[in-house]
């Protein structure tokens, strides 16, 4: 029988207790993001010769401050994919330990 058991409990504890920040981070960014908030200009990748050869700068701000907010909510669902691949390797690791061999 083929296992799908690949890191030990540990790991996978570890695994979802860094997933779980991760995926609280990282909303609250994509929230921050998507309402423009101010504090976060400075991570918007903009440069200002591209703002002075624009014709409405503040559309191009806001559009990267959208495309950066998605980006951060993908990322946040990248984790919830890691959380769930913990814990099931911590589901199996629980069930390995009842087996007889």
């Amino acid at each position: 029988m083929v296992s799908c058991l690949f890191c030990g409990p540990k790991l996978a504890a570890c695994g979802i207790v860094i997933s779980i920040w991760g995926v609280i981070m990282l909303a609250m960014l994509g929230i921050f993001f998507t309402t423009h908030s101010a504090m976060l200009i400075e991570d918007v990748p903009f440069k200002e010769e591209d703002m002075h050869n624009d014709q409405d700068p503040l559309h191009t701000i806001n559009k990267l401050y959208n495309q950066v907010g998605y980006n951060c909510f993908i990322a946040a669902g990248i984790y919830v994919l890691v959380a769930a691949l913990s814990f099931c390797q911590i589901k199996l690791n629980h069930r390995k330990e009842y087996m007889v061999r």
